[in-house]
C-alpha cells in the first residue's frame, strides 16, 4: 500500500495499456480486454505468492534519473509485450459457451481483440491510466518485469468495486480528458454479462437491467458509420479539395471554408446571411406571417417612437413606415441602402396620405418619417424581435409539450403573460416558472424527448429540495397560508387591498407542530422553516409579481456610487473618477445624454474602486403598500399572527427579488449606454466620411487633386524631412528627402537651405494642385509655416482656372495640414511594406497623407478592422469592440453606397477593391467571387445586366453570372460604369444612381421630355436599342428639358396603375439624368485649430488646460525671462513677475538659479492652441496650489458629509505620518513609502520585486512589501538588533525565527527564496488561480471520473504567500483544502516544510492517508 504514497514521475503507457472505466463503480477495467471479461479468479494462493513477490522486490523500486532514462525504452518493450501475451492467453482461454454466452463467433471477437482500434474520432470518456509506481518496499528494486499492471494489483490484493479508497492517488501529470483524441475500443458485451452473473441477478432481473442500461451494444451505428466516414476520407479517386491542403484555420481566415462558399452561393445579402446566423428560418402561412409582422412592426415603433420629435398624430404612419421597412428586410431581403435610396416614399409621410390618419391635420406637410440610422436601429431591433419570437415559441413549445405528459396542467398564469411578454427577459421567467412548478413533469418530459431521439437516458428518480416539499406535510402549511403568489400579484396590479383571505383557528406555530412527520420533520420549527422556504421561493420566481415589481423598480430607480477603501485611496480630486465618488441617487434622466458616466462606473468597479448600486428609491414605502395585498382586514391574535407571518414572507422575497432585478437593470443599463455611446462614434465616423476629396481652386467639386506631402516626423534635431509626389490616379511618381531646409533671412543676407531650391524645382516641375504637411510634434507647425513662406517668397503658384467670368486664374499654391490618424497607422503597418518596399516609414506615411487628400473614404475603408483603433468618440474604449466595429461598418456602408464604386476601376486595383465589401448586397465573400467572376469573363464587364449573366446588347460573349437576382437588385445601382458616347454597348444609366428596375421610367421621362410620341420612340429604340432615346438625348445634349416634367402628375399615374409610390425616385431620376453620380458628399474639411493642437501635441482639453501644475524644462534664461518648453513640446514664456521669490528683481539672476535642461514644476497660466504657446509661472505660492476642477453638482445628489470625514480621515493620517520622523536608509530599494503606495510601486513591476520602507512600529523596525503575484503584495516585519543609534541599520536583522546581517542577505535569501518557490509553484499545471476555478476543475474532472483522486494549487488572496491545496476523493469521496504557505526554500503544510513542490505532494497524500484512513479505520488525531 505504500506505492500510493509517493509522488513519482508519471509515464504514459501505450494504447494497448489504455484503460477504460466503468460508469457504476468508477473502477478502472481494461478497454480491450475480452477473454474473461477483464476478470480473474483470484485464489489465496496467488494472493500470498503476490505478497511475496512484493516483499522480494521490497529492496527499492527508486532509481537514478539517469539510470531511468536509460530504461524506459526497454521497460516499454517489456511492458508492451508482457500486455499482448496476457491479452492472447485470455483470449484462448475462451471455450464455445464463453463465445455463446455474449453472442459472438469465436473468430470475430479474436479479431476484434487482437486488430488495432480504428475510431480515432470517439472521445475518450475517462483518463488514460498511467504505469503504477513502485511501492516503498521496492525502492531499491531493480527488477523491472515484475511490476504489475495497477488491475492486477487490485485484484489480487482484495480491491472491491465499492471501494473508493482503493486507487485515490494519481500520479502528477494529468492528462486533459476533454482533448483526449487517443484510440478507444468498445466495451465488451461480456463484460456486462458477467458482472450480471457474478451479482447473482435471475433472468427477469437481468432483463430489466437491460433495458435500463443497454447491453453495449447501443452505438454500434456510430461506430459503423464512423467506418464508413473514414472509408471515405480515405477512398481512392476522391477530387482534391482546399481543406486537404490547407489548414482549417487558415481556410476560415482567408473565408474559403464550407460555410463562407455557402454564403458566397446564397442569394441573400451576405450581411443579411450573417446577422441572421444565429437564427432558425421563420417559414409561416402568409396570414400568420403578416400578423407576426404586424406584432413585430408594433414591438419596435414602442420603442423608436419616444425618440422621434414628431407630433403626435404622426404615431400610427410612423408604424406603418416601421412595418414597410421590416417587409422590405424580411419578406424582400433588401438591405437598408436600398431601402434608404430606392423606397424613400415609404420613409416619407406626403400630404396626400392623409386618408389613412383621421387624426392627421389637413395642413400637415411632408415629414420624414424614418432616416438612415432608423433603419440601421430597426435592422437591430428585427434580430432582437427574433431571437425573443425563437425564445417565445420554445415556451409555447414547452408548455404543450408539457400538456401532452401531463393532461392535469392548465396554467391559466402562462396562458395569460406569454401573450403580454415583451422582452426576452419575461419570457425567461415563464420559463423558469414552468421548471419550478412542474419540477417533475419536466423530467418526464425530458426523459421521453431523448427516447424520441434515438438517446438512451437513465432513469433519474432524485427529486429537488421544493419538489421534496411538495410531498410533504410542510406544503399543507403552505396552502393554509390562504393566498398563492398569483393572488397577490393579481390584487396588486388591481389596486385590491386586503382581499378576503380565510384564516385557520390555529396560529402559525401551532400548526406547525400539527404537522410534525418524522423523519421528514422532527420539530414543528422544522416544518416552518421549510414552508417558508417553499412560499418564499415560489413568491420569487412568480412572473406577475415580478412583472409588476420591476415596472415600478425602472420607475424608480436610484443609482449609487460607494467608493471601497481601495477607491478611497487610489481616487484623488485628480483622478478621472472622482466625478462620481460620492455620487448617488442619480436617474435614468440624470444620465441621460452621459452614457459614458455610467461606463465609467463600472469601469471603476471592475477595478475595485466603487461599487455601482441600483436600488429602487422608495423601496420601504412600496414593500409597506405591497402589505395591503397580501393581508386581511380581521382582528384577531391568530389573524395578526398569520398576517405578521404573510408580510414577512412578502418581505423576504422582495428582498431577493429587488437584487434580482437590479442586477438585470444594471446590464440593460450597460447595454443602453453602449449602444447610445456606439451611435455617437458611428455619427462622428459618418462626419469624418462624408467629405470629397480635397477640391483645388477652380477644380470640380469630386475632382482627385495631384499632391505632393511632406513630414518631418518627430521633428527632432537632425531629422531629414520627406516627401512624395502622388499622382491623382493613386500612382507615386516621385520622392525625396530633405536634409537643410531652413528658411534664411534676406535682410540679414543669410541664405536659404541648399535643399529649398531643390524642393521649389520639384514645385514647379510637377505643379501639385495642393500640399499637405503632418508629423508628430510642435515642430511640425514650424515647417508648416517656413513652406508657406517659401510658397510666398518664390510666388509658387497653382494650376490655372477660369474664374465666373471666363477670365484664366492663378493663385498662390495651398498649404494645409492634413489629418493624419489614418497615415499613423498605415505607414509601419505590413500593408505598406508590401506596398512600397523601397520607401523609407516616413516617406510611406507621407502617401498615406496625400492618399487622405486624395480619398478620405478610400484612406478609412483600406483600414479594415484596424478602425476601431482610431479614437471617435471620448472614453470610446468603453465600448465592447464587436458593437463598436459594427457601427462603424454601417457608417462606411451608408457612405459607399451614397458615392458609388466605379466598376471598371475598382474591381482589379488593390486600393478601390477594398470599398467593394461595403457595396449594398455585398460583402467580402461576394465581392471576392464578383471579382473572379468579371475576370473570368474576361476582364471586361460592358452593362450592369451582365452581373447576372445577361449580355449587352450586341454582345455574343458567354457570361458566368457574379450573382443572383436578389443580391443583384441589392447592388446594381450602387456599381456603376463610366458611360461612353462611342460605344453602342454602353448604356447612359449605367453611370447613374439610376437602379435598373427604373430604367423604363427614366427612358418614358426622357422621351415625354423630348416630346417623342409612341411610333418616334419605337423607331429610336428598333434602331438604337432599349437606350436609344436617351443616347440621342444626351448626344443632342437636350438633358436639361427633363426639368420641365411635371413629377407629380407622373407620381399620381403610377401609384394609380401600379400601387406603387415613386414620387421621390422620380426626383431621383431627373437629378441622376441631368448631373450622372453628382458629388454630394460635403467638401473637403479642413483641420480646426483644436484638431492641430491635439495632433500634434497628443493633449485635450481635458488633459492639458490653464491652471495646471506641470513639470516644464528650461530652455534659456534671461534676467528679464525664461524660456521652457513642455513635455508635450509646446514652447513657453516665465515673464520676470513669475519668477519665484528671490529670483530677479535685484535677487539672484535665473542663470545662477536655473540650468539648462533642468525639469521644475511650473503653473500653467495661459495656452494659445492656436499658436501653439503658453504662458507659466514659477511662483511658489501659485505652484504649491493645487488646481482643482470645478465639478458642477447638482445639490443632494453629492455625498458631502462621507466626502468631508474622508478628507477629514486623511488630513489626520497625514498630520501622523509628518510627525513621525523621516527614516533613511542608504540603499537603492529602499523608498519613503507607506504599505498602499509600496503596492501601487510594485503594481507595474514583476513578480518578486521587492521594496524597503519605514516601518509604522518605530524605528527599531523597518518593513519590505514584495509582489507574490497580480494584485497580491506581502508586507514582512523586520526587527533591527544591535542598533547603533536609532537612525543607522541593525546589525542584526530578524523575521520571525530568520536572521540576516545585512539587508541583501535578507532579500537574497529570504524574499528571493520564497519568490522562486511561487515561481515554481505557479508552474505547475496543477496550479488554477483562485479558488472557485480550482474547486470547479475537480468536480468536472471526478465527474468524468467518479473513482479518481485529484488535486490542485490555488492562491489563497486573503492572505499573500499563503496558498490552498483542494482535494477530492473522487466524485463522492471527502473534499475540502488544506491551507500552506512559502517560506525561504521551502513549502510549509501542517508545520511540515518540504524542499520542493514533488516532496510536498508526497507530504499532503501521507497526511490525506492519515485523515482519511481507505478501511474506514479512525483517523490520526490531528496535533
Amino acid at each position: 500500500m505504500a506505492e500510493n504514497f509517493f509522488d513519482m514521475a508519471a509515464e504514459l503507457g501505450s494504447e494497448e495499456e489504455d484503460e477504460d472505466f466503468d460508469e457504476e463503480t468508477g473502477r478502472a477495467r481494461k478497454s480491450g480486454a475480452n477473454g474473461t471479461n477483464g476478470m480473474e479468479d483470484s485464489s489465496e494462493e496467488e494472493e500470498e505468492d503476490d505478497e511475496q513477490r512484493l516483499r522480494e522486490e521490497g529492496a527499492g523500486f527508486l532509481v537514478d534519473s539517469d539510470e531511468e532514462d536509460e530504461a524506459d525504452g526497454a521497460e516499454e518493450r517489456r511492458r508492451r509485450s508482457k500486455k499482448e501475451g496476457r491479452r492472447k492467453r485470455e483470449i484462448e482461454e475462451l471455450d464455445e459457451e464463453d463465445f455463446d454466452l455474449i453472442g459472438a463467433e469465436p473468430r470475430e471477437q479474436t479479431k476484434a481483440c487482437i486488430e488495432p482500434f480504428k475510431y480515432k474520432r470517439l472521445k475518450r470518456g475517462h483518463e488514460e491510466r498511467t504505469n503504477r509506481t513502485r511501492g516503498i518496499d521496492e525502492i531499491f528494486s531493480d527488477n523491472d518485469d515484475a511490476i504489475e499492471e495497477p488491475d492486477d494489483y487490485r485484484r489480487r490484493h482484495g480491491a472491491m468495486p465499492g471501494d473508493e479508497m482503493a486507487d485515490f492517488i494519481e500520479d502528477d501529470t494529468v492528462p486533459d480528458e476533454m482533448d483526449d483524441d487517443r484510440e478507444v475500443g468498445q466495451p465488451g458485451i461480456s463484460i456486462i454479462t458477467h458482472g450480471l452473473q457474478a451479482a447473482g441477478l435471475d433472468e427477469g432481473a437481468e432483463e430489466d437491467y437491460r433495458a435500463a442500461f443497454g447491453d453495449g451494444g447501443e452505438y454500434d451505428w456510430a461506430l459503423e458509420l464512423q467506418e464508413q466516414q473514414d472509408a471515405e476520407e480515405m477512398g481512392e479517386g476522391r477530387e482534391l479539395q482546399l481543406k486537404d491542403v490547407i489548414e482549417p484555420a487558415q481556410l476560415a481566415e482567408r473565408l474559403l471554408t464550407d460555410e463562407d462558399n455557402a454564403i458566397r452561393e446564397l442569394d441573400v445579402p451576405e450581411r443579411l446571411q450573417l446577422a441572421r446566423k444565429p437564427f432558425r428560418e421563420v417559414e409561416l402561412p402568409e396570414e400568420k406571417l403578416q400578423a407576426r409582422l404586424d406584432e413585430e412592426a408594433q414591438w419596435i415603433s414602442q420603442l423608436l417612437w419616444p425618440k422621434k420629435s414628431l407630433p403626435r398624430f404622426y404615431e400610427k404612419p410612423f408604424e406603418k413606415a416601421v412595418k414597410e421597412v421590416l417587409r422590405f428586410l424580411n419578406m424582400e431581403n433588401l438591405e437598408v441602402p436600398f431601402i434608404f435610396n430606392h423606397r424613400k416614399d415609404y420613409l416619407i409621410h406626403a400630404p396626400d396620405d392623409a386618408d389613412d390618419n383621421e387624426d392627421l391635420p389637413p395642413d400637415a406637410r411632408a415629414e420624414r418619417l424614418l432616416n438612415q440610422s432608423d433603419l440601421w436601429t430597426i435592422f437591430e431591433l428585427d434580430l432582437k424581435f427574433r431571437a425573443f419570437t425563437e425564445k417565445r415559441d420554445a415556451l409555447e413549445m414547452n408548455y404543450e409539450n408539457l400538456k401532452s405528459v401531463a393532461p392535469e396542467v392548465q396554467d391559466a398564469l402562462v396562458e395569460d403573460l406569454v401573450g403580454k411578454a415583451v422582452t426576452i427577459e419575461e419570457i425567461q421567467e415563464l420559463q423558469d416558472y414552468l421548471h419550478f412548478q412542474y419540477s417533475s413533469e419536466m423530467k418526464d418530459l425530458r426523459l421521453m424527448e431523448s427516447e424520441n431521439h434515438g438517446m438512451q437516458k437513465r432513469a433519474n428518480n432524485a427529486r429537488n429540495f421544493y419538489d421534496k416539499i411538495r410531498g410533504s406535510t410542510a406544503y399543507r402549511f403552505v396552502h393554509a397560508i390562504g393566498i398563492t403568489p398569483d393572488q397577490v400579484a393579481l390584487h396588486a396590479e388591481k389596486d385590491e387591498k386586503n382581499p378576503p383571505i380565510d384564516d385557520l383557528e390555529q396560529s402559525p406555530t401551532d400548526l406547525a407542530e400539527q404537522l410534525v412527520q418524522e423523519p421528514e420533520y422532527s420539530t414543528g420549527q422544522q416544518v416552518l422553516r421549510a414552508a417558508k422556504m417553499a412560499y418564499v421561493q415560489e413568491l420569487l420566481v412568480n412572473p406577475r409579481l415580478r412583472r409588476y415589481i420591476r415596472k415600478h423598480f425602472y420607475g424608480n430607480v436610484a443609482i449609487d456610487c460607494m467608493r471601497t477603501d481601495k477607491g478611497l485611496r487610489k481616487i484623488t480630486e485628480d483622478h478621472p473618477y472622482y466625478e462620481f465618488k460620492y455620487l448617488r441617487g442619480q436617474t435614468f434622466l440624470d444620465l441621460a445624454g452621459r452614457p459614458e458616466l455610467f461606463l465609467k462606473m463600472l469601469k471603476a468597479e471592475e477595478e475595485g474602486l466603487i461599487q455601482v448600486r441600483i436600488r429602487m428609491d422608495g423601496y420601504d414605502r412600496f414593500r409597506t403598500k405591497l402589505h395591503a395585498y397580501i393581508t386581511n382586514d380581521a382582528v384577531s391574535e391568530v389573524a395578526d399572527a398569520w398576517n405578521s407571518l404573510r408580510k414577512e414572507l412578502l418581505n423576504n422575497a422582495l428582498d431577493k427579488m429587488q437584487s434580482i432585478i437590479a442586477t438585470g437593470v444594471k446590464e440593460n443599463l450597460r447595454a443602453k449606454c453602449e449602444d447610445e455611446l456606439a451611435d455617437q462614434a458611428r455619427e462622428n465616423y459618418s462626419n469624418k466620411l462624408d467629405q470629397a476629396p480635397f477640391k483645388a481652386r477652380g477644380a470640380l467639386l469630386g475632382s482627385v487633386p495631384n499632391v505632393i506631402a511632406m513630414s518631418n516626423g518627430k521633428g527632432e534635431r537632425g531629422d531629414a524631412l520627406c516627401w512624395a509626389y502622388v499622382e491623382n490616379d493613386g500612382r507615386v511618381l516621385e520622392s525625396d528627402k530633405l536634409v537643410d531646409f531652413r528658411l534664411g533671412n534676406r535682410e540679414r543676407n543669410i541664405p536659404d537651405g541648399k535643399d529649398v531650391e531643390k524642393f521649389v524645382e520639384v514645385l514647379r516641375r510637377r505643379k501639385p494642385d495642393v500640399i499637405g504637411i503632418s508629423g508628430f510634434s510642435v515642430e511640425t507647425r514650424r515647417v508648416f509655416k517656413d513652406l508657406q513662406e517659401i510658397i510666398s517668397q518664390y510666388d509658387i503658384r497653382g494650376n490655372a482656372y477660369d474664374d465666373e467670368d471666363g477670365n484664366e486664374k492663378s493663385e498662390q499654391l495651398e498649404v494645409v495640414m492634413v489629418n493624419d490618424e489614418v497615415a499613423r497607422l498605415y505607414y509601419n503597418s505590413p500593408r505598406a511594406a508590401k506596398e512600397f518596399p523601397k520607401l523609407p516609414n516616413l516617406t510611406r506615411y507621407c502617401v498615406a497623407l496625400a492618399r487622405y487628400l486624395q480619398n478620405p473614404l478610400g484612406e478609412y475603408a483600406s483600414l479594415g478592422k484596424d478602425i476601431v483603433s482610431i479614437p471617435f468618440v471620448a472614453n470610446q474604449t468603453l465600448i465592447p469592440q464587436e458593437k463598436l466595429l459594427d457601427r462603424l461598418e454601417n457608417a462606411m456602408v451608408d457612405m459607399v453606397n451614397l458615392v458609388g464604386v466605379d466598376l471598371r476601376e475598382a474591381y482589379d486595383d488593390p486600393y478601390l477593391s477594398k470599398l467593394l465589401p461595403y457595396v449594398c448586397g455585398l460583402g467580402p465573400r461576394k465581392a471576392d467571387k464578383l471579382v473572379k467572376t468579371i475576370q473570368a469573363n474576361g476582364d471586361q464587364i460592358l452593362s450592369r445586366s451582365e452581373l447576372i449573366g445577361v449580355n449587352a446588347e450586341g454582345d455574343s460573349r458567354d457570361l458566368r453570372p457574379a450573382m443572383g437576382f436578389k443580391v443583384f437588385q441589392n447592388v446594381a445601382s450602387f456599381v456603376y460604369l463610366e458611360y461612353d458616347l462611342h460605344s453602342e454597348t454602353s448604356d447612359y444609366l449605367d453611370n447613374t444612381r439610376v437602379h435598373p428596375e427604373d430604367y423604363d421610367l427614366a427612358r418614358k421621362m426622357a422621351a415625354d421630355a423630348l416630346g417623342m410620341d409612341e411610333e418616334d420612340i419605337k423607331a429610336e429604340v428598333d434602331e438604337g436599342g432599349p437606350s436609344a432615346v436617351i443616347r440621342r438625348m444626351v448626344r443632342e445634349d437636350q438633358i436639361e428639358q427633363i426639368n420641365e416634367l411635371i413629377l407629380e402628375d407622373y407620381a399620381y399615374e403610377i401609384e394609380k396603375k401600379l400601387g406603387i409610390r415613386k414620387r421621390a425616385t422620380l426626383e431621383t431620376i431627373r437629378a441622376e439624368l441631368t448631373e450622372p453620380y453628382e458629388e454630394i458628399r460635403q467638401n473637403f474639411a479642413n483641420l480646426t485649430s483644436d484638431e492641430i493642437f491635439t495632433m500634434l501635441t497628443g493633449e485635450t482639453k481635458d488633459s492639458l488646460t490653464e491652471g495646471m501644475v506641470i513639470p516644464v524644462q528650461i530652455k534659456r534664461t534671461f534676467p528679464d525671462h525664461i524660456d521652457v518648453k513642455l513635455e508635450c513640446g509646446i514652447e513657453g514664456g516665465v515673464s520676470d513677475t513669475e519668477f519665484p521669490e528671490g529670483v530677479g528683481n535685484g535677487g539672484q539672476e535665473p542663470r545662477h538659479v536655473y540650468q539648462q535642461h533642468q525639469t521644475v514644476r511650473a503653473r500653467l497660466l495661459f495656452l494659445n492652441r492656436k499658436a501653439l504657446t503658453a504662458q507659466l509661472s514659477l511662483r511658489d505660492d501659485l505652484v504649491r496650489q493645487p488646481a482643482i476642477k470645478a465639478i458642477t453638482r447638482p445639490p443632494g445628489e453629492w455625498d458631502q458629509a462621507q466626502e468631508a470625514a474622508d478628507k477629514k480621515a486623511a488630513a489626520r493620517d497625514k498630520e501622523v505620518a509628518a510627525g513621525r520622523p523621516n527614516r533613511v536608509v542608504n540603499h537603492p530599494l529602499f523608498y519613503q513609502f507607506n504599505g498602499p503606495q509600496a503596492e501601487e510601486f510594485l503594481g507595474s513591476k514583476e513578480p518578486g520585486a521587492v521594496v524597503i520602507r519605514p516601518s509604522s512600529k518605530g524605528l527599531d523596525h523597518l518593513a519590505i512589501t514584495w509582489k507574490v503575484g497580480d494584485n497580491s503584495y506581502q508586507h514582512i516585519d523586520i526587527l533591527e538588533l544591535g542598533k547603533v543609534n536609532e537612525y543607522s541599520l541593525g546589525k542584526q536583522l530578524r523575521i520571525g525565527k530568520y536572521t540576516y546581517s545585512d539587508l541583501d542577505e535578507l532579500i537574497v535569501n529570504h524574499v528571493e527564496a520564497m519568490a522562486k518557490k511561487v515561481t515554481e509553484l505557479t508552474k505547475d499545471e496543477r496550479f488554477k488561480q483562485t479558488r472557485e476555478n480550482t474547486e470547479e476543475w475537480l468536480k468536472t474532472y471526478c465527474q468524468a471520473n467518479e473513482g479518481r483522486f485529484i488535486y490542485a494549487f490555488c492562491a489563497h488572496p486573503k492572505y499573500p504567500g499563503h496558498f490552498w491545496l483542494c482535494y477530492r476523493g473522487g466524485l463522492k469521496g471527502p473534499h475540502g483544502a488544506f491551507p500552506f504557505r512559502v517560506v525561504p526554500n521551502a513549502f510549509e503544510l501542517e508545520k511540515h516544510q518540504y524542499p520542493d513542490l514533488t516532496s510536498l505532494k508526497n507530504g499532503f497524500k501521507l497526511l490525506f492517508k492519515a485523515r482519511f484512513p481507505p478501511d474506514g479505520g479512525r483517523p490520526v488525531a490531528r496535533r
